[in-house]
């Protein structure tokens, strides 16, 4: 995290305006203060428009077409494979604007500095703004028919109000794991045995965290079998049913984390090594700053990861084509 004068750590203090009369009438929605650098919202919002099924998904039986590539990693590797002429794919869903709901101040800047870092990594970045369900559908669907034969690995990375189970497009809510169903392995036989990345900012619910005082003290070949949702990572940028903090200056708190990290280890730290250091940088340094709101005011947060990945992720400098 950056230090300075502009400590997105929320130190200062600003005032809240709600109206203590109606304060239950924003359990679930992003709690909204005064736009100052220093307050922080979550990035939660109580409305339920139409929900998407599963099931309502197009059938991709095309995507078996597609011949199995593999990983090219020796059955008994440590690491995976990470020499492909390509990097791989970098989805970036960027919601900021919403139908009827508070637009997420703060996260063009993170999305250009996330951007960044994984351009650096050697990834193709691809940005999507505001996108509509049919549209991040859509995106999805052409992303798992691709050939990524000559990619390391696949990451996405969403940016949006959610809650539990569920994210939220411009128009409506779908369920989270419908990011990641289209690329089992039955599905995108591509990333078989590769790393399938996926990062998500947003709230998971309307519980928070008031934190607890710490004390100090001083060369196999042959073909083998895969289940079809291995090699797949999910970090949440909070726990299951928990608010997700943002400060509409700086960006949210577990992008800033992860940026910071990607810059300082993104070419020497093996993945879930680096993670684990996102989520002390959350855990520790940082607060919410919502004064006149005790239930929401001085609260922590600290960043969930579910990893089904059976080797060490190292992204190393990639070489230049």
């Amino acid at each position: 995290m950056r230090r300075g004068s502009e400590d997105p750590t929320a130190t200062s203090r600003v005032s809240w305006n709600m109206d203590s009369s109606r304060k239950e009438e924003f359990v679930g929605q992003e709690m909204l203060a005064h736009a100052s650098e220093h307050t922080n919202e979550v990035d939660a919002w109580g409305f339920s428009p139409k929900i998407r099924r599963v099931s309502e998904l197009p059938d991709a039986t095309d995507l078996n077409s597609l011949p199995a590539k593999g990983s090219g990693c020796d059955r008994d590797a440590e690491e995976y494979n990470m020499c492909h002429p390509r990097r791989g794919v970098a989805l970036i869903f960027n919601h900021q604007k919403f139908d009827g709901m508070p637009s997420r101040s703060g996260t063009a800047r993170d999305c250009e500095n996330l951007s960044f870092q994984l351009r650096n990594l050697g990834f193709e970045i691809r940005v999507y703004n505001d996108l509509a369900y049919t549209e991040l559908s859509a995106m999805l669907r052409k992303t798992a028919t691709e050939d990524h034969s000559t990619a390391d690995c696949l990451l996405v990375v969403v940016m949006s109000h959610g809650e539990a189970g569920y994210l939220h497009t411009r128009d409506t809510k779908y369920r989270t794991q419908e990011l990641w169903l289209r690329f089992t392995g039955d599905k995108c036989s591509t990333l078989v045995g590769k790393p399938k990345l996926f990062f998500i900012q947003a709230c998971r619910g309307t519980k928070v965290d008031s934190g607890v005082a710490v004390d100090q003290v001083d060369g196999y070949d042959q073909p083998y079998v895969i289940p079809t949702q291995a090699d797949f990572l999910i970090a949440y940028s909070t726990m299951e049913d928990h608010y997700s903090w943002r400060n509409p200056r700086h960006g949210a708190w577990f992008i800033q984390a992860l940026c910071d990290e990607l810059r300082l280890h993104g070419l020497t730290r093996d993945l879930l090594t680096l993670l684990t250091f996102v989520c002390r940088r959350v855990a520790i340094d940082f607060r919410s700053n919502v004064p006149g709101n005790e239930e929401m005011d001085l609260k922590k947060q600290v960043p969930t990861i579910t990893s089904m990945l059976t080797r060490l992720v190292y992204f190393g400098q990639k070489q230049s084509k």
